[in-house]
């Protein structure tokens, strides 16, 4: 009996360490992709608005510099060092992303932790979604800035669901520190082996923006 209990669970494990390395595979294909689409624009149109923004794997990444074009934005990366690209990344993720859950005050270092938005009068976040919330490096921006009198839109890419509650905490916590308004805008990538294109995704972004 002892027996079959070791080698379900060494089943388990493997089946576990293959997983994480086929989606740290996809993972890392898919932001060497994206990394050369779309590079930032130098004119801003707008430069009173911002797109900040956290992304893993690229595909926020990609939503931010097109979002930033099309906009005329300034336009600001955070970085994670604990979420790097592979599988420790990967597991500290979404333990992470479990924790915030259970304990909003759990937040992950971001560099830049602090940025002066005084200068703008509309603020865009963007974050993927894990574990149905937007990732925690946004919520630790939020939680060291102000957004005092702004207009805030935050905007996530997802693979499957969101949850509205996740959300909502995320617009008190934004509104908390002095915004003017807060929206939310989302668009579905699907799952990683059968996602949209990156023309897709940029063209359902462009729906977000008034038409030219």
């Amino acid at each position: 009996m002892m027996n079959w209990v070791f080698i379900t669970l060494g089943v388990l494990a493997a089946a576990v360490v293959i997983v994480l390395l086929a989606v740290s595979f996809i993972e890392r294909r898919q932001a060497t992709e994206l990394a050369g689409l779309e590079a930032e624009s130098q004119q801003m149109a707008s430069p009173r608005t911002a797109v900040v923004y956290f992304s893993r794997s690229g595909n926020t990444a990609l939503a931010a510099r097109h979002l930033a074009n099309r906009l005329g934005a300034r336009i600001f990366a955070l970085d994670a060092p604990a979420y790097r690209l592979g599988p420790r990344g990967l597991v500290q993720a979404l333990g992470d992303a479990n924790t915030l859950t259970r304990a909003p005050e759990a937040l992950p270092d971001i560099v830049p932790r602090i940025l002066d938005l005084s200068p703008f009068d509309t603020v865009w976040l963007g974050s993927p979604v894990w574990l149905y919330s937007p990732a925690p490096p946004i919520w630790a921006f939020v939680e060291h800035n102000r957004f005092d009198d702004q207009d805030v839109v935050l905007f996530n890419t997802y693979n499957s669901h969101f949850g509205e509650e996740h959300i909502a905490a995320l617009k008190a916590k934004v509104m908390a520190r002095g915004a003017k308004s807060f929206s939310h805008r989302h668009v579905l990538r699907g799952r990683m082996t059968r996602q949209l294109t990156p023309d897709q995704m940029v063209a359902t972004i462009d729906d977000w923006l008034p038409k030219p």
